[in-house]
């Protein structure tokens, strides 16, 4: 099959998902409309090539409804011909759209196809599993304690793997300083495409310290499930979270030929993708059996992977995930994650994406793995090898 490559990939600055946002009075149209339109001037494509534009959006409701990726293709002025489609796999949406933008190229389906995603959390906001409506309730029979959400599930990982609040609150803190210094280097200007006046991540905090965070009151605290999970010792708060964020990113995958065709340098290549399902009660630890799958896979090793991007929904994740794979936290998320940078969770995969590329270019690295958990119990993993 036709290896797959990024030609190039790019998103929005995070704005901070509430009303007052910095980007909160953007449509979210609009947003995933900005990394198209970008995509177009920065290599040049003919959009009327383009075979498909797949989208994530995880709140596919409000402004976010009706197929938003195909309200945002024409918004950006792309040919009524190319079609689109909108994809919700949770977090995971716009990793997921990558797969199968790049499972499309490989096995023929497309030459030339654009992935992204978008959440605008300030517009359409996350609603709590069963604070509005009843989403678990057909699953009683086979869960009849009852599932919680993500939130407690993040409390619950925490507990089991004996994870103080101070340990979390340091990996928060580590997040934002990282981030910090590389937007103060100038090394997210090549992924970022300006939305009006907004040039920057409105998320980042820097100098934050695990002492400030300290402070904060934890989110999830529910008394009632104390009896349940003893082990939890309620350390989730918004400073070891993400945060409610709006967003937008897209990447521009074809084939080697069709790049070599039409005179495209590519940047990176999609060598290996997984998928899997995992305990909805934990629902967040998908990713270590998602790497594993992936690894198996390529037959490569920890060792042979010079960074990763593990989406930082809380600090337990990448914890954790570290831990059982027993990787060293320094090649995990080396420009912050998304306690920093912002997790508009239907854009993450792809933000990430470019945020790992641009950091192999800057180091010398050859490959990086992206894996996301995402709600039920799921999670993805791709391997990013750069094109030298």
């Amino acid at each position: 099959m036709s290896p797959a490559v990024v030609v190039d990939a790019v998103r929005t600055p995070s704005g901070r998902g509430k009303p007052g946002g910095a980007l909160s009075g953007v449509h979210p149209a609009d947003l995933l409309a900005t990394t198209l339109t970008a995509l177009l001037e920065r290599t040049g494509v003919d959009p009327a090539r383009i075979d498909d534009v797949i989208a994530g959006c995880v709140g596919q409701a409000g402004d976010q409804a009706t197929n938003v990726a195909r309200t945002a293709l024409l918004t950006a002025g792309y040919p009524e011909s190319v079609p689109a489609t909108t994809v919700d796999r949770q977090c995971g949406s716009a990793q997921q759209a990558l797969h199968f933008a790049a499972q499309g190229v490989m096995s023929g389906a497309y030459d030339v196809v654009v992935a992204g995603g978008v959440e605008s959390m300030s517009r359409v906001p996350l609603g709590f599993p069963g604070r509005e409506g009843k989403p678990f309730a057909p699953l009683a029979g086979r869960y009849p304690e009852g599932l919680v959400g993500q939130g407690v599930s993040a409390e619950i990982i925490a507990g089991r793997w004996k994870l103080g609040r101070l340990e979390l609150d340091e990996f928060a803190a580590r997040s934002h300083e990282l981030a910090a210094a590389r937007a103060a280097a100038g090394d997210f200007a090549r992924e970022i495409v300006p939305v009006g006046g907004v040039t920057a991540d409105e998320t980042i905090r820097p100098g934050t310290t695990a002492e400030q965070l300290g402070g904060l009151r934890p989110s999830f605290r529910d008394d009632g499930l104390a009896e349940r999970f003893p082990e939890i010792g309620w350390h989730i708060t918004p400073g070891n979270s993400s945060p409610l964020t709006d967003g937008a990113s897209a990447a521009l995958v074809t084939s080697e030929a069709k790049a070599a065709e039409l005179g495209l340098t590519p940047r990176a290549r999609l060598t290996g993708f997984a998928v899997t399902g995992s305990d909805p009660l934990l629902m967040l630890t998908g990713v270590i059996p998602a790497t594993q799958r992936l690894l198996d896979r390529t037959g490569l090793t920890i060792d042979d992977i010079d960074a990763f991007e593990v989406n930082e929904a809380f600090a337990p994740v990448p914890l954790v995930w570290a831990r059982e794979l027993g990787v060293d936290l320094a090649k995990v998320n080396p420009r912050g994650g998304a306690i920093a940078l912002g997790h508009p969770m239907g854009a993450s995969g792809t933000r990430i994406l470019a945020t790992l590329i641009s950091h192999l270019e800057a180091t010398g690295g050859r490959r990086g793995v992206i894996t996301m958990c995402e709600g039920g119990g799921m999670a993805n993993a791709t391997l990013v090898e750069l094109v030298r």
